[in-house]
């Protein structure tokens, strides 16, 4: 960003003192080009011609003045930047997306939500409070699937969190493990000084060749810190299907979601576990993560600075020496 300015703003000022000098200048009087004892002698010449050199040496005089006065309040141009250093934070969401995250189990505003609107709602803030921070984001069911990689482009990655939706494409199960190997992979070679990976899940892990307590002991040996959330409510939820004739009907189906096997994963990635039951208490998990995994961030200001006080300063010297010339030469002053 530039912008101009003038380093010491308060001599522009005393430019208004150069009019006020002038007209004390005018009533003395004009200077003679000639000082002489009496006027006698000189008579003829005063009337044939005047000579009135001193308006002009004063012009000169002033115009110096007033660039020299500029000068002094020293334009200038600024250049500056900000260099913002991230905090090092490199951070995996894994996202279940298995058909059980449709219950509408949530309620906002006296509307039911299902889970996974919930999710996207606030995984999105999620992301903007943390714009220092490289986010990526892994997807799971039966299987898991890298929906982003690690990137500071979180336009991106948000709209990719508004696609977020259940769907036969990624399977009717729950493989837990393998999410947390996608998210561990993504993060191993990763130069970052905090490693993080925040999984939310509705269910227990069901799928996948690799165990969710395997998958962590791997992840925290790479140093990687582990935080799961257990989305649903406590006992049973309304979950939406489709009847024989393509209505949608309501039915209800029992919350599986296995709190002691996420206390544990948690433990081992010497991370934390959270219970997500409520629309508010879902939003309030990410906001402990958020204040728990604080981002440092170091900004540099940078100013470039360009002079021209020397564009005032040539010309000053310019009427100066112009004024000195011709009071020294053509209306020299006779003692």
């Amino acid at each position: 960003m530039s912008h101009f300015q003038f380093a010491h703003p308060w001599a522009l000022v005393l430019l208004f003192l150069l009019p006020l000098l002038a007209v004390l200048r005018g009533r003395r009087g004009k200077e003679a080009a000639i000082q002489y004892s009496g006027l006698s002698l000189f008579g003829p010449l005063v009337r044939g011609r005047k000579v009135q050199p001193s308006g002009w040496l004063s012009a000169l005089r002033y115009l110096a003045l007033f660039c020299f006065l500029i000068a002094l309040a020293r334009p200038q141009r600024v250049d500056s930047s900000t260099q913002v250093q991230e905090s090092g934070i490199d951070m995996m969401l894994a996202i279940d997306l298995s058909p059980s995250m449709e219950a509408l189990d949530y309620h906002k505003d006296g509307q039911d939500l299902s889970r996974v609107q919930v999710v996207r709602e606030t995984v999105g803030q999620f992301i903007k409070d943390r714009p220092n921070d490289r986010m990526g984001m892994v997807v799971f069911s039966g299987e898991a699937f890298l929906m982003s990689p690690l990137t500071l482009d979180h336009d991106w990655l948000l709209q990719n969190v508004d696609r977020l939706q259940t769907g036969p494409w990624i399977g009717d199960a729950t493989a837990i493990g393998s999410a947390i190997a996608a998210c561990a992979n993504r993060l191993r070679d990763q130069p970052g000084k905090s490693k993080i990976i925040v999984l939310l899940t509705d269910g227990s892990n069901n799928a996948g060749k690799i165990t969710p307590f395997a998958a962590a002991e791997a992840a925290a040996a790479l140093g990687i810190k582990i935080y799961t959330i257990g989305a649903g409510s406590s006992d049973v939820a309304k979950f939406p299907m489709r009847d024989v004739f393509g209505r949608v009907v309501y039915t209800t189906i029992p919350v599986d979601i296995d709190e002691g096997a996420l206390k544990k994963i948690a433990d081992i990635g010497h991370g934390k576990f959270f219970r997500a039951a409520d629309y508010d208490s879902i939003k309030n998990v990410y906001k402990e993560i958020n204040k728990l995994e604080t981002t440092q961030v170091a900004v540099k200001h940078f100013e470039h600075v360009k002079e021209y006080f020397v564009w005032a300063i040539y010309p000053g010297l310019l009427f100066l020496g112009l004024e000195i010339a011709l009071a020294h030469t053509r209306w020299k002053r006779l003692p």
